[in-house]
């Protein structure tokens, strides 16, 4: 690896570790008045289009089972959230948004509008912005192939 590079790699993560700190911040700027955290609103998120086991979740957003089962659990014990029958798997329930969740999270809806719509100017208009999200997800893909087992090697 040339110095290059490794300036690259760090000055990446770098950014990104920043870039982390700043999403979440807002995100609970933005959440604090549905009566939501940035945490509760990331899972209540994950499954609005559709119900979704704990694991499928935890692998969605890049974080552990464990963290998202204590944030389900939250949910559901405050009645945002709440576990169905999983025709795929018996013990591995579904975690779909209840009535009360679904209208917190369109609570921060207006603020969400607000923010994407000064980030869009910010950028320079929309068609940046989409490329920021290409670059973005480029680099996410690489890194998950780059945790694949290469064909014919040990897994790591």
């Amino acid at each position: 690896m040339s110095r290059d590079e490794q300036d690259a790699l760090s000055r990446t993560a770098l950014g990104v570790f920043r870039l982390n700190g700043q999403f979440l911040a807002t995100s609970e700027q933005l959440a604090e008045p549905a009566g939501l955290t940035a945490a509760w609103w990331q899972v209540l998120g994950a499954v609005l289009t559709e119900p979704l086991p704990v694991a499928g979740i935890a692998r969605a957003m890049g974080i552990t089972r464990q963290s998202v089962q204590r944030i389900a659990d939250l949910l559901v014990e405050r009645g945002l959230a709440a576990y169905a029958p999983n025709p795929a798997h018996r013990r591995a329930k579904l975690l779909a948004p209840t009535l009360e969740g679904r209208a917190a999270i369109r609570r921060i809806d207006p603020g969400h509008a607000d923010l994407a719509a000064r980030l869009t100017r910010e950028l320079g208009g929309l068609e940046a912005f989409q490329e920021t999200v290409r670059v973005l997800e480029r680099l996410s893909g690489a890194l998950d192939a780059l945790e694949a087992p290469e064909e014919g090697s040990a897994p790591r």
